[in-house]
């Protein structure tokens, strides 16, 4: 049976990066991200629906958003599904639907202190759902911080 994971998602923060580093030294981000769409009724009234999506980010991508984003700021990604199952503290099963980012791109506009910035992005390969060694990943180029657009 084929089967493809894929998610290409546009919307804004709705929380600064929440970040935490592993005791193996991995960076592990997660943030809420609002991603809208408007449409028309048959009656011709526009109507706006938001999703909100939980983002995971590991290792390097996670350092870069931890650093250049926040609450409120939009971003473009793309990631795969996460199926993630739990008991609570009372005893009900839990679960929930998420996104483990493997590519983004900043957008949006200018720099605070003037300067101009149409987007950058930051590709990497695929990173796993829980990542036990990262020195087993291709590291990231040295010069991020210098490509970074804002």
């Amino acid at each position: 049976m084929a089967s493809f994971n894929k998610v290409i998602l546009m919307g804004n923060l709705t929380r600064d990066p929440e970040t935490r580093v592993t005791p193996s030294g991995l960076t592990i981000c997660k943030l809420g991200l609002a991603v809208s769409r408007t449409y028309s009724t048959k009656d011709g009234e526009r109507k706006e629906e938001t999703a909100f999506v939980d983002v995971d980010a590991f290792g390097r991508q996670a350092e870069v958003i931890t650093k250049y984003m926040s609450k409120g700021k939009p971003i473009m990604l793309e990631g795969r599904l996460r199926f993630d199952q739990w008991e609570s503290n009372d005893g009900q099963k839990r679960n929930k639907l998420s996104v483990v980012l493997e590519n983004f791109q900043f957008v949006g506009g200018a720099r605070e202190e003037g300067g101009s910035a149409s987007g950058g992005s930051y590709e990497s390969s695929s990173p796993p759902a829980r990542e036990t060694n990262p020195e087993s990943r291709p590291a990231a180029p040295d010069s991020i911080d210098d490509d970074v657009p804002f």
